[in-house]
């Protein structure tokens, strides 16, 4: 479909940034002038009345130029082939690179405070709004480096995004997608079109889709594998220039959360997998086939019972599922649809996917791809769980506090998945639907905490095999990525060769440990949509005011602790892991 044919009201509203490319033109010129500004502190950040004054400027520039970057990238997400939107985003990156190496001094040189200065700092009214920004450097004292090397590394943030860019330009634009018979109709396949195309009930073009799209990727495959090393060595070298023991040391530290809690997902999980081999199992039997194959993962297993929806009616349930959280959010989300803050319909050349991005000072924007699958419905709940904790935290925080960690960021999304999911088994009357949602529930567990883990484990193994001097080739990664495949999914699947270039197309995977935080954000959103169902108000308040609107201004562990998850203790794993023990015991009881 092209852009054209979209109604305006499903495109989203870029010109609530800039009105158009000529006014983003002028404040690009303005920016590009106003950057080395913030060198007039540099050496004075000793004294607080500097401090202050440099962090001042500084959040000023970096809310210019995240509008800058941001419409950027929305304009070149509408269309990866689109000229003018790739070069403002080349151009964005660039300015973005010459804030970094002009403003690389002010890190480096807070740490080198003594102590005494910047204990004083943390602790002084007239700062509170930098205290956790402050307190962050003084623990990561160790990690940051002298003013040149942040220089240096500063000068190599666009080399360093070269992996995730080329992927991006693969995946979205160069990868050889055929055309397949569907319904006997040609058509190019997508990869939109193909999560349709496996959430089908004919084996056959569940097959076609298969099949079609990991020879495309089979195509360029070691092109990918090469593409995918180079980002893991980057992820190596960062670790080890900070004093870093391995790259996944480096994410947990910068995101402020307890060692081993990353090992601890894994060995959770892998030792809980029984009911999830237990539940492909029942797939199979409930399929009455032969063989079950990875691409029948993903279709319905209930006979006559589906759930295919236009989007304003996708939209409408979404609200409904969602009416606990009330009636404010529930204002929020009819403005996100009727102020066209999402875009809605894949598109030529469009980003895959959806996202949701987040604009200080203007509101957040979605990007979705819907096409009617069950799948489609639970992305708009979940891409509004993101858009709405964007919020909240932009229109409570300053500036230098908004931005959530990403290691609480798919806490609010899932959140909200929950939250539809229960409405939907609550108020479904018909046995065949209600079996049906309770197959999805299962599936979200294992596509969102057992999926996702398996991929945590395959980016640590990919890791390590690199920081040890294994080689990562098409063979060595295909053949660590098939036998996780093998220990998560277990006997009753047939484990289709294909399947081993899935690493492949996890974009991800370009974002190194960030899959994890999946598997920890559906274990924290069981734990919070069950305190909010069976608390009721209490528990909304308290979810809006201390995670919602809560930001970066704490740790993201401590912010979870404020709502009752401790992701230290067993608690909440046991409650997410007998979530899934009780949801498939019921479907199994509906036999």
């Amino acid at each position: 479909m092209k852009r054209n044919e979209v109604n305006k009201a499903d495109l989203w509203r870029i010109e609530d940034i800039y009105t158009s490319v000529s006014e983003w033109e002028k404040d690009f010129s303005e920016l590009n002038k106003q950057l080395a500004g913030i060198l007039q502190y540099k050496g004075k950040l000793s004294d607080k009345y500097e401090f202050l004054a440099c962090m001042e400027c500084n959040s000023s520039l970096m809310q210019k130029l995240e509008k800058l970057f941001c419409y950027a990238q929305l304009k070149h997400d509408e269309n990866g082939a689109d000229e003018e939107g790739l070069s403002l985003y080349g151009r964005a990156e660039d300015l973005y690179m010459h804030y970094s190496t002009y403003s690389s001094f002010i890190t480096p040189e807070l740490s080198a405070l003594d102590d005494v200065t910047l204990s004083a700092f943390v602790h002084d009214p007239d700062l509170a709004v930098y205290s956790y920004m402050l307190s962050e450097i003084r623990r990561s004292k160790k990690h940051i480096l002298s003013q040149e090397e942040e220089r240096i590394l500063a000068l190599g943030q666009v080399a360093f995004s070269g992996s995730y860019n080329v992927f991006n330009m693969i995946n979205n634009v160069d990868l050889p997608m055929p055309k397949i018979d569907i319904n006997g109709e040609r058509k190019r396949l997508t990869h939109g079109l193909y999560s349709e195309c496996l959430s089908s009930k004919d084996p056959e073009l569940r097959k076609r889709a298969f099949d079609g799209l990991y020879r495309a990727v089979g195509s360029l495959i070691n092109t990918l594998a090469a593409n995918y090393a180079s980002s893991v060595q980057k992820d190596n070298f960062l670790a080890v220039a900070r004093g870093y023991k391995s790259a996944v040391d480096k994410s947990t530290d910068s995101d402020n959360v307890p060692s081993g809690v990353y090992e601890k997902l894994i060995k959770t999980v892998s030792e809980n997998l029984d009911p999830v081999h237990r539940y492909v199992a029942f797939r199979k039997e409930a399929m009455g086939v032969d063989k079950l194959h990875m691409y029948d993962l993903y279709t319905s297993i209930v006979p006559n019972a589906d759930l295919k929806l236009s989007y304003e009616e996708a939209f409408a349930l979404v609200k409904k599922g969602l009416a606990p959280l009330g009636s404010e959010y529930a204002e929020l989300l009819q403005t996100a649809h009727d102020c066209r803050w999402m875009d809605v319909y894949e598109t030529d050349n469009k980003r895959s996917g959806a996202y949701s991005m987040g604009v200080y000072g203007v509101h957040p924007f979605v990007l979705l791809n819907y096409s009617s699958t069950p799948h489609d419905v639970f992305t708009i709940a979940h891409e509004l769980g993101h858009a709405m904790h964007s919020y909240y935290s932009s229109k409570t925080q300053d500036y230098v506090n908004a931005d959530y960690s990403i290691f609480v960021a798919e806490v609010a999304s899932t959140v909200n998945e929950v939250l539809l999911l229960k409405y939907m088994l609550k108020n479904e009357a018909d046995p065949a639907m209600k079996k049906f949602l309770l197959q999805y529930y299962l599936d979200m567990f294992r596509t969102t905490l057992f999926r996702q883990t398996m991929f945590a484990e395959f980016e640590l193994k990919s890791h390590t095999m690199a920081q040890t001097g294994k080689p990562l080739t098409v063979e060595s990664l295909s053949r660590e990525y098939l036998k996780l495949n093998k220990k998560y999914y277990g006997a009753a699947v047939t484990h289709d060769r294909a399947i081993r270039y899935e690493w492949a197309r996890i974009p991800h995977f370009y974002s190194a440990f960030y899959v994890y935080k999946y598997a920890t954000g559906i274990t924290s959103a069981v734990n919070i949509a069950k305190a909010i169902l069976t608390q009721g108000e209490p528990m909304v308040k308290l979810y809006k005011e201390k995670f919602l609107s809560a930001g970066g201004s704490k740790s993201p562990y401590d912010i979870l602790c404020d709502v009752g998850v401790d992701l230290c203790t067993d608690a909440p794993y046991k409650t997410a892991m007998n979530e899934f023990a009780d949801t498939l015991a019921a479907l199994e009881a509906m036999r």
